[in-house]
């Protein structure tokens, strides 16, 4: 079987319109994470600058024979440290809980607990697919207006975007990570990533599960008092 190879243009005007082709594709793909960047500005932190809010969102991040990921560990860490301080007074879970033996809000919960926040400061959001639906759900169905969020550094401008987008008033925890495969996979994956948040900003499609409005944020804040 014939490939035929692309060949440049012959001319000087054609090559000239093919560079100017590639420079206009690789603004166009860096156009979304520009708007990230530009959009979360002054609203990405550490721990110790988080102001003090009622609500925390910690964004599912894979489990391992149940258990919770390191990357997710760690950002568990970051909202048990902000509980423990004082900074927060319930923490809202977001994770897939989308088969029968996959379940990240239950052990993100049982991390915590573990970790000293009392179960009753928890609430478990078991259809927070992605980042938007996230957003989101914590918006319309838990009736969170404000919210510090918790997330690696590569993805907590999108999470910021997005909720702010969904009417979520949000500062950003950046958690620090090690830099190995999973960060550079998860930082490549976050430019490609932006392009589908961009459009969600946009557009605002519905989760692929919304449901009736739950009230367990509001008993946690309740109980918290």
């Amino acid at each position: 079987m014939n490939v035929r190879r692309p060949r440049l243009p012959r001319t000087r005007a054609g090559r000239r319109r093919l560079v100017q082709a590639v420079m206009a594709g690789c603004v166009l793909a860096l156009l979304p994470a520009t708007w990230l960047y530009v959009s979360t500005a002054g609203r990405i932190g550490t721990t110790a600058g988080a102001p003090r809010t009622e609500v925390a969102v910690v964004f599912g991040a894979g489990l391992w024979d149940g258990e919770p990921s390191p990357y997710l560990a760690h950002r568990l860490d970051a909202a048990a440290k902000l509980y423990r301080a004082g900074r927060i007074e319930v923490v809202l879970v977001t994770g897939d809980n989308s088969r029968e033996d996959y379940d990240e809000p239950d052990a993100m919960r049982t991390y915590l607990t573990a970790h000293g926040v009392p179960d009753g400061r928890i609430v478990s959001d078991y259809a927070g697919f992605d980042t938007w639906d996230s957003c989101v759900r914590a918006k319309k169905i838990f009736g969170v207006d404000r919210a510090v969020l918790i997330s690696q550094g590569f993805h907590i401008r999108r999470a910021v975007a997005l909720c702010e987008a969904a009417g979520v008033d949000s500062y950003g925890v950046g958690v620090a990570a090690k830099h190995d495969v999973t960060w550079y996979y998860g930082g490549a994956r976050e430019v490609f990533a932006a392009g589908k948040a961009a459009l969600d900003a946009v557009f605002r499609p519905d989760p692929r599960f919304l449901g009736p409005r739950e009230k367990g944020v509001e008993r946690a804040l309740a109980a918290a008092r």
